[in-house]
């Protein structure tokens, strides 16, 4: 795939996935592994989501064959639960390492523009998209009325991110790269058009590695500390509301939550586990909120937007379809409203 640069810097996303429908359920999930067993599409169906959203590590590639790549996708496609959610729900979603072809790859993975022109027609992306174009598989889609608009932004931290180094003197895997960044110039830049051109009430955006845990050893934006910040920063300055992150990777589910970064709380969703998960051990994050989970899971976001002000409810979910975290947030400055 060649990929070039993307659309004029002042276009919004052109594929934006613009729907009437309101959301209510969005479903969520990362790390699965096309070789296990996947017992958790049957109540992930059951939860009657709106969306579902892939967060990365959609497949265990590490390969640099693409022809392997393509296999592994099509095992995936085939699989009966997966296969009946594609046909019942919209899907989308963003990659992380393992799919994009390699461990804790960055922007040194040599087929990588091969890599996305596989992922995205995993996700069904058309011809006409600029995903196709554009260098990286970053996106935004936009769903439902004024005054009900949920916009999804995805982020690609894989394509651009610059290298990290390991470190054999502390319990941390990796020097951090104190300059080194994650997204490139060019997404940087239409992260924050997409922000500040929105209307939308709520804004999810997918991070694939997590931004709010800092302490534990594995990747996260904390290994960038300079592209942390900005990330912070970009939310904060462009006045977008209702900011939520969802992350992955991790082989758990937590809830993190920053008082710091924005005016507002921040809160960083994980899950991490439809096929496997770490196992048991302690893992320092001081911005957890409850519990760690290490079941297989599912995440899901459920929106009141009859309440006053609107309502977001944060859950990881089980193969029992019960939760294991339930978490219920007040938008500020969201009044609810009896629009249809």
């Amino acid at each position: 795939m060649g990929c070039t640069s993307p659309d004029s810097p002042d276009e919004i996303e052109s594929t934006a996935s613009h729907s009437d429908s309101v959301l209510t359920r969005i479903a969520f999930g990362s790390c699965n592994d096309q070789a296990r067993d996947q017992p958790l599409w049957d109540p992930i169906r059951a939860a009657n989501p709106d969306l579902w959203i892939w967060l990365g590590d959609n497949i265990y590639a590490d390969t640099e064959s693409m022809a392997a790549m393509d296999s592994m996708y099509a095992r995936q496609q085939r699989v009966p639960g997966y296969r009946s959610l594609r046909q019942e729900t919209r899907i989308l979603g963003t990659w992380d390492d393992h799919d994009y072809g390699a461990n804790d790859a960055g922007r040194s993975y040599p087929k990588r523009d091969s890599s996305q022109a596989l992922f995205l027609d995993f996700m069904d992306v058309p011809d006409d998209d600029p995903r196709r174009q554009r260098m990286g598989v970053y996106s935004a889609h936009t769903f439902g009325p004024p005054g009900r608009q949920v916009k999804v932004i995805l982020l690609d931290t894989r394509y651009h991110r610059d290298p990290i180094t390991r470190d054999p003197n502390s319990d941390q895997r990796y020097y951090p790269n104190t300059q080194g960044d994650i997204l490139g110039e060019e997404q940087w830049a239409w992260l924050e058009r997409e922000l500040r051109a929105s209307d939308a009430q709520i804004h999810l955006i997918g991070t694939s590695i997590q931004a709010v845990s800092a302490q534990h050893p594995w990747e996260k934006w904390a290994n960038f500390p300079k592209a942390r910040q900005r990330l912070f920063d970009v939310i904060g300055r462009t006045g977008a509301s209702g900011v939520v992150l969802l992350s992955g990777d991790r082989h758990h589910a937590e809830l993190s939550r920053h008082d710091e970064a924005l005016e507002y709380p921040l809160y960083d969703l994980t899950s991490s586990g439809l096929t496997h998960v770490a196992p048991a051990g302690p893992e320092p994050n001081r911005h957890r909120v409850g519990d760690l989970v290490r079941v297989l899971h599912f995440g899901l976001i459920t929106i009141d937007w009859g309440a006053r002000p609107v309502t977001l409810q944060l859950e990881i979910r089980g193969e029992d379809n019960e939760p294991r975290i339930d978490h219920t947030v007040q938008l500020p400055n969201l009044s609810g409203t009896d629009a249809a």
